[in-house]
């Protein structure tokens, strides 16, 4: 668990590294990769030993009998979410963004519009356009700075050709954990519009302390249109590993979704049922609670420095390692301060448009990276904006 080690992943087919030269023109010789959703530590223990034990083997056929991982998912979400799943609902799939794909391909037909509380992650928007649906944004409320849904409004904008919602629970790139009673007020506009509920909770681990997640499954009135997703991946940064579920508790929208999968003859890697297994254990949850600790160390450095520079707020982040931070108050265009930040401090962001409707004016930033890391992004940004201080 030493958060603090600096581990070199450049030259390792590292997206988020290895890729900051082609997409930012930023050299990872000297510039800082604070942009793709993962994290700079590596897993447990008892993951790397997992596939230490699959090595030492040395045979890697098609993975059979998946008892034990579907168990070890029941457990996990039984211990830290209160949830009682059964094996017959998990369905594996090629990460969220693909379990994400197959649910507007098995719920939705072309021409069909998806609704997004933007700004969200950005790959929803582009799989439901890539599937030929259309995209309705509802945007979100930022209450200084805190967002907040308005379904009075989300209710003026429906056209009846809805037929989904995909709900981002904790949000990203906000950082928001949801109340029960916003989760419930989500529940009844479904139902209200007849929509089915696609529930992406990929980051239900990964809270700041005091905070508590409540899984969608656990509000009434929305069973019989509810899709769950979860995975080990975010949680414990093994997201090479593609590996999500896709978790449904109505008897015929599981038959809807199952038929899809043989359809596409979708099945899961055996390195990540490994992986994944491994994971939820009692020895990953130790090691995600040290995590979210460290996690939290990061936060507060990270917010008092940006913080401190005049016109930049960072959102109050519940949860994520995804710091979404305002720069509108700077009076700068976007291409301004996006230049201060990628030109002059060499950081390497996400751009808040990417994320739709309310993204303008933000850039994100991933804070899961040794602590040294941080402190530098921060004393970088504020030589960037120094002429503002």
């Amino acid at each position: 668990m030493d958060f603090d080690e600096i581990i070199d992943r450049r030259g390792t087919h590292s997206d988020k590294w290895d890729m900051m030269q082609a997409k930012y023109g930023i050299s990872p010789q000297d510039g800082i990769a604070m942009w793709v959703a993962d994290m700079d530590f590596r897993p447990p223990a008892c993951v790397t030993e997992a596939l230490n034990g699959m090595a030492r083997h040395g045979i890697y056929g098609y993975y059979g009998d998946d008892r034990g991982y579907r168990a070890s998912i029941r457990w996990w979400m039984k211990e830290r979410h209160g949830w009682q799943v059964e094996p017959e609902w998990i369905f594996t799939t090629h990460g969220l963004v693909n379990g994400t794909a197959m649910c507007v391909d098995t719920f939705t037909e072309p021409g069909d519009a998806v609704v997004l509380f933007t700004p969200v992650y950005h790959a929803f928007a582009r799989v439901i356009r890539a599937a030929g649906r259309e995209v309705r944004e509802c945007p979100l409320v930022d209450n200084n700075g805190r967002y907040e849904m308005d379904f009075a409004a989300y209710d003026a904008l429906m056209t009846g050709n809805e037929r989904m919602v995909i709900l981002c629970s904790p949000h990203n790139p906000g950082g928001r954990v949801w109340t029960r009673a916003e989760l419930q007020d989500v529940a009844e506009f479904a139902r209200r519009h007849d929509l089915i509920l696609v529930s992406d909770e990929i980051h239900h681990d990964l809270l700041m302390p005091g905070q508590r997640h409540i899984p969608m499954a656990h509000i009434d009135g929305v069973e019989d249109r509810l899709v769950m997703m979860t995975a080990t991946t975010k949680t414990f940064n093994i997201a090479g590993a593609h590996l999500g579920n896709v978790i449904i508790a109505d008897e015929g929208l599981r038959a809807r979704f199952a038929k899809r999968m043989a359809a596409m003859g979708i099945s899961p890697n055996s390195f990540g049922l490994f992986m994944a297994e491994a994971a939820y254990s009692p020895e990953g949850a130790e090691w995600v609670d040290a995590l979210c600790a460290y996690l939290d160390g990061n936060r507060t450095l990270f917010d008092a420095g940006v913080n401190a520079i005049p016109g930049l707020k960072s959102m109050p982040l519940e949860s994520t390692y995804l710091a979404w931070v305002n720069f509108s108050g700077t009076g700068m265009d976007p291409a301004e301060f996006t230049r201060r930040v990628e030109r002059e401090a060499r950081i390497c962001v996400n751009h808040g448009p990417s994320f739709g409707t309310g993204g303008e004016g933000f850039l994100r930033f991933n804070i899961a990276t040794p602590r040294a890391r941080v402190a530098e992004a921060v004393e970088r940004l504020q030589a960037a904006f120094a002429d503002l201080q």
